[in-house]
């Protein structure tokens, strides 16, 4: 159990449940999978940056802020190396079998306007959102 900072107010939660509830979300397609994958990712770094704070009596704010872990944006949190690196995976974590086997395991380029980096930020950009609307609507047990 931790507390965060969401919205200007503390927050009491419990990661475990947290992850449980973001894990069971329905998702129709394998970019909504992967867009949940992300969002466990960022769960994650959260609560490694709840522990770090939590060690040093300070609060940790829940925002995209925190989340973005000092980069400017999505894109640049994707291009920066705080994702996945490698086009094969990205494309693994997003796409469905024919999308891959489209693009050759990610050889190719997503689509004509760009990269599997910046198909990875609109990812992380969705799954933030997953998460900071779950941790809004969470009760810790």
């Amino acid at each position: 159990m931790a507390n965060l900072i969401f919205q200007g107010a503390v927050k009491a939660v419990n990661f475990g449940q947290l992850a449980n509830e973001i894990a069971n979300r329905k998702t129709r397609s394998a970019w909504e999978r992967g867009v949940t994958l992300y969002a466990l990712d960022l769960l994650e770094k959260l609560r490694e940056a709840s522990d770090y704070h939590t060690r040093n009596g300070e609060p940790t704010k829940a925002d995209e802020k925190t989340l973005l872990n000092g980069a400017s944006s999505w894109d640049g949190y994707a291009w920066g190396g705080n994702g996945l690196c490698y086009n094969y995976a990205i494309a693994e974590r997003l796409c469905s079998p024919s999308e891959l086997k489209k693009t050759k395991d990610g050889e190719r380029r997503p689509n004509s306007r760009e990269e599997w980096l910046d198909v990875e930020a609109r990812a992380l950009y969705q799954a933030a959102r997953v998460l900071l609307r779950a941790i809004g609507g969470h009760e810790a047990k």
